[in-house]
């Protein structure tokens, strides 16, 4: 099976399990301007992808301007190597759920740390408090129910830590919706980082480690969004064939 690359521009990588549970992965090849699955590749063994990439032809590789990845770290490199003329684009949306895993870290101790207390009264009052607050938390603050909105403002008046996180949280999504460009978003993504040093100490370090490829988000602004939606369909016919133990049978079917 073949594809017409002749204008592919930006290329989105990603990778699903094959059986869950068996460390089976396939990476996924999309073309981010059409939306359209393009290649997957049997494992994600850098040889592997690599052979594949190579199999389309320098022509094509050298005219990739983008590729769009998660902060895994796994592609980094190889993309650098086979795709020279290409930026890297960290996906915004994995770095969101980077800096949501950490705030939802933080709310977990607070809870670990309430379940501890010795007043039986006062840790009664805390855990109603902490109770059904995980989407509260996290989900941005424009889209929150009215219960929502209730148990998000009762946490923030109860735990001053995690009111504190969830502006910082609500800042840092907020720097990918309004930057006006990459200058604007690079200075507002440093002063987040200045911020946080006490709270998202982990989201920063891992920010700092891949701040070119964030940053290179507000330059073009891409996304793996087709990624994600096209991931969807593949676990689909995955369940759909109860997992497939044959690659070739699973490729042919996506």
């Amino acid at each position: 099976m073949s594809f017409d690359l002749s204008q592919l521009r930006r290329l989105g990588m990603d990778e699903i399990s094959l059986r869950k549970g068996q460390g089976d992965y396939v990476v996924v090849l999309v073309d981010l301007d059409k939306n359209e699955l393009i290649g997957l590749v049997e494992s994600r063994k850098h040889k592997d992808i690599r052979e594949v990439l190579e199999g389309w032809g320098d022509e094509v590789l050298s005219q990739i301007k983008e590729v769009s990845i998660d902060l895994s770290g796994s592609y980094r490199g190889l993309v650098r190597k086979v795709l020279p003329n290409a930026d890297i684009v960290a996906d915004r949306f994995h770095v969101m759920k980077l800096v949501n895993e950490e705030l939802n870290r933080a709310r977990n101790a607070e809870k670990k740390a309430t379940d501890e207390l010795k007043d039986e009264s006062k840790k009664e009052e805390l855990q109603a408090v902490l109770k059904n607050s995980k989407y509260a938390v996290l989900k941005p603050e424009e889209r929150l129910t009215e219960k929502q909105a209730i148990k998000l403002e009762e946490v923030k008046q109860t735990f001053p830590k995690l009111a504190e996180m969830h502006r910082q949280k609500e800042a840092f999504r907020s720097i990918f919706e309004e930057a006006k460009d990459w200058t604007d978003g690079v200075f507002q993504l440093l002063d987040w980082l200045q911020d946080v040093q006490s709270t998202f100490r982990d989201s920063a370090a891992t920010i700092g480690r891949w701040f070119e490829e964030i940053s290179n988000y507000f330059e073009t602004r891409t996304t793996s969004g087709a990624v994600e939606g096209i991931n969807n369909r593949l676990k689909l016919i995955k369940r759909s064939g109860y997992g497939f133990r044959n690659f070739a049978n699973f490729r042919l079917r996506c």
